[in-house]
């Protein structure tokens, strides 16, 4: 009689069985590490924000901050012209910034009401909170970056980083 080789069934499911436990315990913290990217990413752009809304407020005080987020954005095309910059369209940051989503956190900025505005202030919150991000991240004319464990609101009031 020939003998086989090969393995037996058991030893493929203990195999699988090891590879199942393993995975396991790697997803979660690969989801934890997401979340702390995306958060260092929100705050890395909200730094982005306040410089490009102190130099928007250099560049035309008369309008003193942008009214909106949009407003520190340009098309790529007027932007690599050297007179492309605009009062509605700066070329200040990337437009995947200016559209307001990026790295799993949706942006807001806006100016003060008065013109030129003297005031503004900017919002980082997570698209889906718990899975893209956990805190949200705020700012204003101070430069400060003001964060909130809950994840759906921040203001000045709350813990600065």
């Amino acid at each position: 009689m020939k003998k086989q080789k090969g393995f037996s069934l058991i030893e493929l499911l203990i195999v699988v069985a090891i590879i199942l436990i393993i995975a396991a315990i790697a997803i979660p913290n690969l989801m934890r590490s997401k979340m702390a990217a995306n958060e260092s990413s929100a705050v890395g752009s909200l730094r982005t924000i306040n410089t490009a809304m102190v130099t928007y407020s250099n560049t035309y005080p008369q309008q003193g901050f942008a009214a909106a987020l949009v407003n520190l954005g340009g098309a790529a095309a007027v932007c690599a012209t050297p007179t492309g910059a605009t009062l509605n369209s700066a070329c200040l940051i990337d437009n995947v910034l200016a559209a307001g989503t990026k790295s799993g956190y949706v942006f807001t900025a806006t100016g003060g009401g008065q013109t030129p505005a003297v005031t503004y202030t900017s919002l980082a919150l997570p698209q889906a909170p718990g899975q893209s991000g956990q805190r949200a991240f705020c700012s204003d004319q101070s430069g400060v970056i003001y964060n909130d464990p809950s994840g759906t609101a921040c203001t000045n009031g709350s813990t600065p980083l």
